[in-house]
């Protein structure tokens, strides 16, 4: 039987621009990020992986973020991916801080645990995201991580690891969703 090959992909940063105050809570705010519809579009109908989407969410659900504002951008969002053929297999949220400290929030892998299987081939999966915590989650899980690099917001702070040690675990640095998808066609 053929394992399953899985493209994580992160959601802020990645297929929709990230904001200053890291959270996508109105319409005004949302803008979808360059050849990320059409690049996926393409990888969804010409390559072999299961797409997944795993975000942090700091604070949704609090007062901070409220899931009313979320919502109707999130569900939007997947509608219109899902509009030019791009289905997710299963969305991850976290609504946690960074000071929770959880095993559910990147880049801990404790939303991923029904992928530590053999069904899955995650050491040939990818993490695409735009910090450094989605490549240490891709180190995590035993993959490989494509970094989509505009030097925006990098997560240092988050990471468990000097970025040194990220480096091996880094296949792709771009901000090029084209470029992801010539990397993948390849692999």
């Amino acid at each position: 039987m053929k394992k399953q090959k899985v493209l994580f992909i992160d959601r802020d940063g990645t297929i929709i621009k990230e904001t200053t105050d890291e959270k996508i809570d109105s319409f005004k705010k949302l803008v979808f990020y360059p050849k990320a519809l059409v690049s996926l579009h393409k990888i969804a109908k010409k390559l072999d992986f299961e797409l997944v989407m795993i975000t942090n969410q700091d604070g949704l659900g609090t007062a901070y973020f409220p899931e009313n504002t979320f919502w109707p951008v999130q569900n939007f969002v997947v509608d219109t991916f899902k509009n030019e053929g791009v289905a997710f297999k299963a969305i991850y949220i976290d609504k946690t801080f960074p000071k929770d400290n959880v095993s559910t929030r990147k880049p801990n892998t404790g939303l991923l645990t029904s992928y530590f299987s053999e069904q899955y081939d995650l050491e040939n999966s990818f993490m695409i995201g735009d910090r450094l915590t989605d490549m240490e989650l891709a180190k995590n899980f035993g993959g490989k991580g494509i970094f989509i690099n505009d030097k925006t917001h990098l997560g240092t702070n988050e990471i468990t690891v000097k970025r040194e040690e990220l480096d091996s675990h880094i296949a792709l640095e771009t901000s090029d969703w084209n470029k992801i998808y010539k990397f993948l066609k390849k692999v």
